[in-house]
């Protein structure tokens, strides 16, 4: 045995598993299990990622200057504000560890990301889980959970594995309930996809207040979850003690070349929303019309009810078999759901199909 001891918590910690990549003897089909966008990255990153190829000799900016003033650019955002990591992963990571550590608390929703708490165990605080009312944040169910020992509020809206969202006067609800300094953080990684009205991801929010941030990401609708690049947009302060915190050449030069490009690409971008928007609805309807019970999702993703952990572990072999790789999602405490990406039109109905069997041969 080591005479050394991690930090408290760390072994408290069930390591993450990611979404699967691969079926043992086959070869995928679809892989539907990371909520990666369904047409891949834009041509323009591509193009922009291989010319970096030339450059790979030389450090990146440490300050992702361009990269933020293409973000500010596309959003009408001060860059200054804006800060850019490996992923929004990395930008929670330094959050949790900026403003949390043993002895606080960080509070997130019963169904909410699992590396809320994986970040805080990780520091030697305590996460405390919000019970949610059908599979959505409870804004009155968080606010009951607020102690003295609170520093931090992790809200994914829309969540990730459940799809589902709060609306902003929800979100300005929940702030507003909040102690000054309790740092709220609003993860938005499926914003792009969202047309609610009654949705916002953030922005507005952190520019009124001195406790709320913003953290987005490049690997969704823009398809870099190869590349590992997020942002966030925050007040001066935080974003300067983030800075400090930060690796000097946290974002590589390829990632930085290739998310300006994304940015560029607006029709690529819309494209994928519109193959959302179309084979979202569409998969739920069929679906649900196989007596499955998917929840309603703003998300790229679906989460499916299968009534039993026994049935859904059933189905998920069965995908599997034909080369479709959904998300198993007992670690979020839904044994009896699997969570499935909404991949292009011939995947989808690839899947709709699959299960179609898998329905008629469990009768």
């Amino acid at each position: 045995m080591s005479a050394l001891s991690p930090r408290p918590g760390i072994m408290k910690i069930a390591p993450y598993v990611p979404g699967k990549d691969s079926v043992d003897g086959k070869e995928p089909i679809a892989k539907l299990s990371s909520n990666e966008g369904a047409l891949g990255p834009s041509p323009k990153a591509m193009a922009a990622y291989a010319k970096a190829a030339a450059e790979l000799h030389r450090y990146p900016d440490g300050a992702a200057e361009k990269l933020r003033l293409a973000i500010g650019r596309h959003h009408g955002l001060d860059a200054a504000r804006i800060i850019c990591g490996a992923g929004s992963d990395e930008l929670l990571n330094l959050l949790v560890r900026a403003y949390c550590g043993p002895g606080d608390e960080l509070l997130y929703s019963q169904y909410g990301f699992l590396m809320y708490p994986i970040n805080a165990l990780g520091v030697g605080a305590t996460p405390v889980a919000a019970p949610e009312q059908d599979y959505r944040t409870d804004v009155e169910a968080m606010l009951s959970k607020v102690t003295n020992k609170t520093r931090i509020v992790c809200l994914a809206n829309p969540n990730n594995p459940t799809g589902s969202y709060i609306t902003k006067d929800d979100v300005r609800r929940l702030h507003a309930g909040l102690p000054k300094n309790v740092l709220l953080v609003i993860d938005a990684a499926y914003a792009e996809y969202v047309t609610r009205n009654d949705y916002e991801a953030g922005i507005e929010l952190v520019d009124q207040a001195e406790n709320v941030v913003m953290t987005r990401t490049f690997s969704k609708i823009y398809g870099l979850g190869g590349l590992r690049l997020g942002w966030m947009y925050g007040p001066a302060g935080i974003v300067d003690v983030i800075n400090r915190l930060r690796q000097p050449f946290n974002v590589n030069l390829a990632a930085q070349a290739a998310g300006i490009a994304a940015l560029d690409d607006i029709a690529h971008a819309d494209a994928s929303r519109t193959n959302n928007d179309v084979w979202l609805p569409w998969f739920s309807a069929a679906l649900s019309k196989l007596g499955l019970k998917p929840l309603p999702s703003v998300g790229n993703f679906v989460l499916v009810g299968f009534g039993s952990k026994e049935r859904a572990a059933a189905a998920n072999e069965w995908l599997m078999r034909d080369g479709l790789i959904p998300r198993m999602v007992a670690g979020y405490g839904l044994p009896e759901h699997l969570r499935i990406t909404i991949g292009t039109e011939t995947e989808v109905k690839a899947v709709a199909e699959s299960l179609g069997r898998f329905v008629a041969a469990s009768k």
